[in-house]
């Protein structure tokens, strides 16, 4: 059966969880800069799955899902970055990363799926 709204997809779920862990983790930087940028960039990832979904075309889908990949990437070096001016210890850090690679595999096979 296909995927009949954004919601179910996996991926969407799951980026969607890594934004509300983002705003959780960095809701008391004092750093507003930062935190409003990695806060923009995580929901960005979900919204972009969404708004290609709707757009009804494999092209424009695929094309909101680069964009959602590259907030992503976005995201998991701004995780980098809080590690180095010490938002973030390392470990606190390490289930977040984990969950944006989880999300760019999953982003690259959804796109390699629509292509073929």
């Amino acid at each position: 059966m296909a995927v009949q709204k954004f919601e179910d997809l996996l991926v969407w779920q799951k980026s969607q969880a890594l934004a509300v862990a983002i705003y959780n983790v960095f809701k008391d930087n004092n750093d507003f800069s930062f935190r409003d940028q990695i806060k923009r960039a995580s929901v960005s990832i979900s919204n972009n799955i969404a708004e290609g979904f709707d757009r009804n075309s494999n092209a424009d889908f695929t094309r909101f899902l680069y964009i959602a990949l590259s907030s992503n990437s976005e995201v998991r070096s701004m995780l980098y970055l809080s590690i180095s001016l010490n938002f973030l210890s390392q470990d606190e850090s390490r289930e977040l990363i984990e969950m944006t690679n989880e999300i760019s595999k999953m982003l690259h096979g959804l796109i390699k799926s629509i292509k073929n």
